[in-house]
């Protein structure tokens, strides 16, 4: 004779939510227990890179995890990879740069107008 297994759910679909694994318990029963879900890491917001650093827990269970595990120390850690967040620096830094070269420019051209009058 088969040995028989114990349902728990009635639920009959083969979809991800209803993956189920077959265990034998102490007592020697077969048993249904059923798989969780694998979750996925986070994602960087702009380049969509995995957040290295980070546990692949569900949003719902983000709050029960302490404060290291969800963010880095780092500006925008937790939501940018560093590789967006060194370009954003030296983005702001050689548009500065510009800003000053422009004025430095244009005040050499006012000193050349100045001194041709």
């Amino acid at each position: 004779m088969a040995p028989r297994l114990t349902y728990r759910r009635r639920h009959s679909y083969h979809t991800k939510s209803n993956a189920v694994r077959i265990v034998k318990t102490p007592g020697g029963r077969l048993v249904y227990q059923y798989k969780k879900k694998q979750e996925s890491h986070p994602k960087c917001a702009v380049s969509g890179a995995r957040l290295h650093g980070f546990a692949a827990v569900p949003h719902t269970q983000l709050h029960t995890l302490p404060k290291r595990a969800k963010k880095v120390n780092r500006v925008y850690g937790g939501h940018l990879s560093h590789r967006v967040v060194k370009e954003r620096i030296i983005r702001a830094f050689l548009i500065e740069e510009q800003k000053i070269v422009k004025k430095v420019l244009k005040l050499q051209k006012a000193q050349e107008k100045k001194a041709a009058k």
